[in-house]
């Protein structure tokens, strides 16, 4: 991604972002038109790096909250122990 690019990101404002958020969500633009693939995708990067420039993190979009569960390493699974089935 150029400065240029991250430099023109970075001077939209709150309202435009929320636009292309808005635009994302529902497919379409604020007057009725859809999105083009390439759109979305140029509107996806938009937000994405305005989010990183003034946002925290939890604030961002696609941010997941893992609450006490984000320290919780789970490389060992625990093996499963198979029963024999009831009698019918």
């Amino acid at each position: 991604m150029s400065d240029v690019y991250r430099q023109s990101v970075r001077q939209m404002d709150r309202k435009t972002y929320d636009r292309l958020v808005e635009a994302l969500a529902i497919g379409r633009w604020p007057d009725g038109r859809g999105l083009s693939d390439n759109q979305r995708q140029s509107a996806m990067q938009a937000v994405i790096t305005w989010g990183e420039l003034h946002l925290a993190p939890e604030e961002r979009v696609g941010f997941i909250d893992k609450g006490s569960k984000a320290n919780v390493v789970r490389d060992d699974p625990a093996p499963l122990n198979w029963k024999e089935p009831l009698g019918d």
